[in-house]
Order: structure tokens, then C-alpha cells, then sequence
């Protein structure tokens, strides 16, 4: 049974800086692309990152570009998002995302298995 896990949110001011992990279980880890996904409050869910397999690519959109990195552990299981110079815009429930086909997409159908989520709510 595949489960990721995220945890690591939390209520910070704008500016600060958060880490957001998620452990997976059930799944040859270095076998699948990662992303993180992001839905606020009557938004849709959207893109935020990706790092393969390899972790040799990542991607980011563009509003986190430059303030947000993926990195991954493979001896971990786990997949990390560090988020500095948060913005209340960046305020939502985050979600990592694995890809067994370990093609890169910004797209949420691309993907195979979601964890659960965490809130990170950043006031100004």
C-alpha cells in the first residue's frame, strides 16, 4: 500500500521560512518523479514543483520560482519543499504528489499517488 505523508506546516508571518516533508512508504521511491501541489480556499489546485527520479531536474512554478526548492532523500523515503520569503498568497493546503511514469508534467492527472496534505497559512 503507497502512503506519502507531508507534515512540516503551520501558521508563520510573511517572510518567514517553512519545510514541508513528505515520507513515502509502499513504493520503490527512486523508481518516481515527485511534486508539490498547492489548493487555497476555493481555488483549484495547482502546480508548485517537481524534482525527478535523480533529483539531476526540478522545475518550479513561476510564482515560487527563486523562493521555494525541492530536494529529496532517497535513504529517507522523503521529498522536501523549502519555502522562504512566504507571501499570504502562498497560503493553502500542500500536497506531495508521486509519478511512476517519472515523465515531468505540471498537470495533478499526471500523478499516481497523493498524500493527504498540510496547511501552511502565512499572515501578513
Amino acid at each position: 500500500q503507497v502512503r506519502l505523508v507531508e507534515s512540516g506546516g503551520g501558521f508563520v508571518q510573511a517572510g518567514d521560512s517553512l519545510r514541508l516533508s513528505c515520507a513515502a512508504s509502499g513504493l520503490t521511491f527512486s523508481e518516481y518523479g515527485m511534486g508539490w501541489f498547492r489548493q487555497a480556499p476555493g481555488k483549484k489546485r495547482e502546480f508548485v514543483g517537481y524534482i525527478n527520479w535523480s533529483a539531476s531536474f526540478t522545475y518550479y512554478a513561476e510564482s515560487v520560482k527563486g523562493r521555494f526548492t525541492i530536494s529529496r532523500d532517497s535513504a529517507k523515503n522523503t521529498v522536501y519543499l523549502q519555502m522562504n520569503s512566504l507571501k499570504p498568497a502562498d497560503t493553502a493546503v500542500y500536497y506531495c504528489a508521486a509519478d511512476r511514469r517519472r515523465i515531468f508534467s505540471t498537470s495533478s492527472t499526471a500523478y499516481d499517488y497523493w498524500g493527504q496534505g498540510t496547511q501552511v497559512t502565512v499572515s501578513s
